[in-house]
């Protein structure tokens, strides 16, 4: 075994030789020399292994408004980093070469980043903190564990983007060093899930936002992609904007956004402008405070407005900054909470790089 084949930290030994993986709510029982549906858990003489510890095949430096996280050390950058495999098989997945690879076959395009490599390599591009992201950082669990430690020893952030597709007793382990977690909520139903991401349960995902936000502190932002005759219904999208508002908060800032064709959904349409704004509006009518349109460059529901005084608290135009007029996360002008968390290199009134942890 190579240094990327390390034993599981959550799984269960079967008296058939079977493993029981506790990663991820599939639950997956994986006989001897199989993999698990995320493709980069295998039992080896009984055990359960990752394929991908210490593996990486996209590392880049990313604006963080890209994850999106809007509300989150807004004009700094961070290190994105991706490996292969996923917990589920989303029909529109826009990384799917990585997503639906296989750790076995298709591992040669993998390179080694050690955890305690990240904060260096995140220093060296000029990143405040790291983003495990681009396939399901979940089923990454370890690595993303020893890395998220690293980076907190050298006050770098960290941030999880993804499907909420976890266990409660594998988040335990995980999200005590998260400072953000960005998560997927792709419908309401589990009809939908099973459509469009081939899970059943989708209690999982709700659950585990929830306890990421009133357990263990992180800041949670939503993102739904609306796709047209898939999620982008009244009913879906009120019943996404009500749960917000009910168990997250408020404050919790959800985006909205645009779906184009691809993969196996590019028989359909890209999204209405129209059908945003109407979520724009269901967000708004349940009590959100903080709702963004995202896909569609320059609309205006890219800025952060406050909802007390009404002016513009952050200007966006895409990934860049323009003005903002933000003071520890509160409005300069009225001092209403705008559930933002600054690193002290971003000034009100101006753009710039913030550093340290929220």
């Amino acid at each position: 075994m190579d240094e990327s084949t390390r034993e599981g930290l959550l799984y269960d030994k079967r008296p058939d030789g079977k493993v029981k993986c506790r990663v991820c709510p599939r639950l997956c029982v994986i006989a001897e020399g199989k993999l698990g549906t995320c493709r980069t858990r295998q039992n080896i003489g009984g055990k359960c292994y990752t394929l991908i510890y210490g593996k990486v095949v996209s590392v880049a430096a990313d604006p963080i408004e890209k994850k999106p996280l809007f509300h989150f050390h807004p004009g700094t950058m961070c290190l994105s980093l991706g490996t292969l495999g996923c917990n589920m098989r989303c029909l529109h997945c826009q990384n799917w070469q990585i997503a639906h690879a296989d750790a076995l076959e298709d591992g040669g395009q993998l390179r080694v980043l050690p955890p305690e490599k990240i904060p260096q390599v995140a220093s060296s591009h000029g990143c405040q903190g790291v983003a495990w992201t681009y396939n399901e950082p979940t089923i990454w669990l370890e690595y993303a564990l020893d890395g998220a430690r690293a980076c907190h020893e050298h006050g770098l952030y960290t941030v999880f983007v993804t499907n909420g597709y976890i266990t409660q007793e594998a988040l335990a382990i995980i999200a005590p060093h998260l400072d953000a977690y960005r998560v997927d909520i792709k419908g309401f139903r589990p009809e939908t899930y099973k459509f469009l991401a081939k899970i059943k349960d989708v209690q999982p995902i709700f659950d585990a936002a929830v306890a990421a936000q009133k357990e263990y502190g992180c800041h949670v932002e939503i993102v739904t992609n609306i796709i047209p005759t898939v999620n982008d219904d009244e009913e879906t999208l009120g019943s996404i904007a009500a749960w917000i508002a009910r168990d997250l908060g408020k404050k919790t800032p959800w985006h909205v956004t645009r779906f184009h064709p691809y993969l196996e959904l590019s028989h359909l349409p890209s999204t209405p402008i129209e059908t945003l704004e109407r979520a724009l509006e269901i967000g708004r009518l349940a009590g959100l405070e903080f709702v963004y349109v995202g896909n569609v460059p320059g609309h205006p529901a890219e800025n952060t407005v406050c909802p007390n005084c009404r002016r513009i608290a952050v200007r966006r135009d895409g990934y860049s900054l323009g003005e903002v007029n933000v003071r520890e996360g509160y409005c300069v002008f009225c001092g209403e909470d705008l559930n933002i968390v600054q690193g002290d290199g971003l000034a009100a009134g101006g753009s710039g790089a913030g550093s340290g942890r929220g």
